[in-house]
């Protein structure tokens, strides 16, 4: 038997913004410990998303981790000697978890010369449904369907 789950911690708002979502970011962007270089470059890449597209930054990065969450993801379980791709509705918690690592990840990957106008630069993509993040969520989307024949071996 298992013990007991552990119990959620609850974050702290951001200084600026008063979001504890701001605050969940900024520790999965955070390396090494520098959060204040973490939340400088997160200020940062809202600044430059609000001058490029005249809206604010805060809602714009809302509206990409919405867009870029996925709904459906696919789980491996193991029957009969066989392993079976099982899609299956994702939590909120980790539906947002998805979307901020995704965002993180891929904005680190294009092409830049600070964090800061990469995650910018994501964050718009995402915002308008393009960007590798949303096509990852496209590709989780699609894997599910592709397996949609096995969503009667869901526990």
């Amino acid at each position: 038997m298992r013990k007991t789950r552990a119990k959620k911690k609850a974050l702290l708002p951001d200084p600026k913004f008063n979001d504890p979502m701001i605050t969940r970011f900024v520790n999965t962007l955070m390396k090494q410990g520098k959060k204040s270089v973490a939340y400088k470059i997160v200020y940062d890449t809202f600044d430059k998303v609000a001058d490029t597209t005249k809206e604010s930054g805060h809602e714009m990065w809302k509206k990409a981790l919405e867009n870029i969450g996925p709904n459906v993801e696919v789980r491996s379980r193991r029957i009969g000697g066989s392993t079976f791709q099982i899609p299956s509705e994702v939590r909120p918690t980790r539906r947002t978890f998805m979307a901020m690592t995704w965002l993180i990840k891929y904005a680190g990957d294009r092409n830049g010369k600070s964090m800061s106008d990469k995650l910018a630069a994501e964050i718009i993509a995402a915002t308008k449904g393009e960007g590798a993040a949303f096509k990852k969520k496209e590709d989780v989307h699609k894997m599910a369907d592709a397996n949609k024949a096995f969503a009667h071996f869901r526990v």
